[in-house]
């Protein structure tokens, strides 16, 4: 209680002796601490799609063959993870809300998860590679919703599109240098000490997953009322910018209980509405899984497929970055989101249509801009609820739970009878991110009147009290 009486004199003296331009000057140095802070989470975002997609590597390496997966094993190896994934992603956040040490709790599941992915290189047969993947699925559930819920803990709305873009922007680089890293690994760790190549990757990534693991313990952040190393003049800036974005606290008396959270998400449709928009979104997204495949389709050895994996994904990056600053500085979610999804239908078009080889690979590049829709996509998860952190942190891990039934779904669009056109496998993305599409624009639409009725409250309302929304606050569309 006394940390908390603390916290709150120390905001008020701060907010009373800063003038605008010390107030300014300390946000910025505040804001750049925090960005070299969760930076490393570029790093940590990037081990964790290696280390879930690892297995679309090593298809190329022999992992089918030497497990002898036949029919729908592979695909079934590769939705399993999303079972135990889609499972623990509430009860992970809400743990997380409880406990407020998201850096104890990140590092941990990454240790775990870290250990999984290596021991999957010792397995011999289909129950065991489907055991460890689930075990994998299980243990990464915590990461990414926590990772969601610590980023909008620190970040003030406009700031937040960047961000989630910056510390996601690891997961879009590993598909293309993860394909890197491992046809270095595929070809020359081959028959090193007995073992396939495949094996070498599990046990190197995994590994590695485990060291970064250990140094994340030291690096990352809490949240602003209980991360120890921000002076108490940040401490308070960093809880009254949020404060004044339209943030509720996660520190105080009026924080809410983790229990009552989960009611607030579980009673609110536009969780419901965004939670099956991304499940259908997420069915587009399946290619990503496979990629490698599509990329194998033009022909190549399996280095030169891998090396070819690589450039789409970079390019993918930067067009991120340069669509969430413009989606912040805006302070527009949706418009964005369709641009990138416009270009990734432009590239599934494409592929139904040709099997040239220099149309296809474009048509790759068109495809992963999907990704920029995707970091803009979670800012405005994260913006919607942004006022209260206990409803926010439930929200975020149920619509990335249920994401996870798309990922399963996903998994199954592209056996190899459909190969090598794979015309059936891009159609089903198209539709699906036509319907994702839709959803998006009917919540665009409500949140935009919802708006314009705050606004006219506002205007009319003698007693603001009676206002369901504070003044001030308006959804990002």
């Amino acid at each position: 209680m006394s940390a908390l009486t603390d916290a709150k004199s120390e905001t008020v003296h701060v907010s009373s002796v800063l003038s605008s331009h010390a107030r300014n000057d300390l946000e910025r140095r505040l804001v750049r601490k925090l960005d070299l802070h969760l930076s490393v989470i570029v790093l940590l975002y990037a081990l964790n799609f290696i280390d879930r997609g690892n297995a679309s590597s090593a298809r190329l390496g022999g992992f089918e063959k030497d497990l002898h997966l036949h029919g729908t094993q592979y695909a079934t190896i590769l939705s399993i993870t999303y079972v135990g994934f889609s499972a623990m992603q509430v009860p992970a956040n809400m743990f997380l809300h409880w406990l407020e040490k998201p850096a104890i709790l990140i590092p941990c599941c990454m240790v775990i998860w870290g250990l999984v992915s290596t021991l999957t290189g010792i397995t011999q047969n289909y129950t065991q590679v489907f055991l460890a993947r689930l075990l994998l699925g299980f243990a990464e559930a915590p990461f990414f919703p926590g990772i969601m819920f610590l980023i909008s803990g620190w970040y003030k709305r406009d700031e937040l599109a960047v961000r989630t873009t910056f510390v996601s922007c690891g997961g879009v680089l590993s598909a293309g240098f993860g394909s890197l890293f491992a046809s270095g690994i595929l070809t020359g760790m081959q028959g090193k000490l007995g073992q396939a190549g495949w094996r070498w990757l599990f046990y190197i990534e995994g590994g590695m997953t485990v060291i970064v693991a250990i140094c994340a313990f030291f690096i990352l952040p809490n949240f602003p009322h209980n991360t120890t190393w921000l002076t108490p003049e940040e401490r308070s800036l960093a809880i009254t910018r949020l404060a004044d974005d339209g943030y509720g606290r996660l520190d105080g008396s009026g924080k809410r209980g983790t229990i009552q959270g989960l009611w607030d998400a579980l009673s609110d449709w536009k969780v419901w509405w965004f939670a099956g928009a991304i499940v259908i979104d997420y069915m587009s997204l399946s290619f990503v899984l496979y990629f490698p495949t599509i990329v194998a389709t033009m022909g190549y050895d399996v280095t030169i497929t891998l090396l070819l994996a690589v450039p789409p994904w970079v390019l993918a990056a930067i067009v991120a970055f340069t669509l969430s600053r413009y989606s912040d500085k805006a302070k527009k979610r949706c418009m964005y989101i369709f641009a990138s999804s416009a270009l990734a239908a432009l590239g599934f078009i494409i592929s139904i249509c040709t099997m040239n080889m220099i149309a296809r690979y474009a048509s790759m590049f068109l495809m992963a801009q999907i990704a920029a829709g995707q970091m803009v996509l979670w800012a405005w998860v994260n913006n919607t609820f942004a006022r209260e952190p206990a409803k926010r942190a439930v929200a975020v891990a149920l619509i990335s739970a249920m994401s996870a039934v798309g990922s399963i779904v996903g998994s199954y669009l592209w056996p190899l009878i459909w190969g090598p056109t794979y015309r059936y496998s891009y159609a089903a993305c198209l539709a699906a991110l036509g319907v994702s599409s839709a959803m998006l624009g009917f919540m665009h639409l409500h949140l935009k009147r919802v708006n314009e009725q705050i606004e006219r409250d506002e205007q009319n309302a003698k007693d603001i009290n009676d206002l369901q929304v504070p003044v001030g606050f308006r959804y990002l569309v």
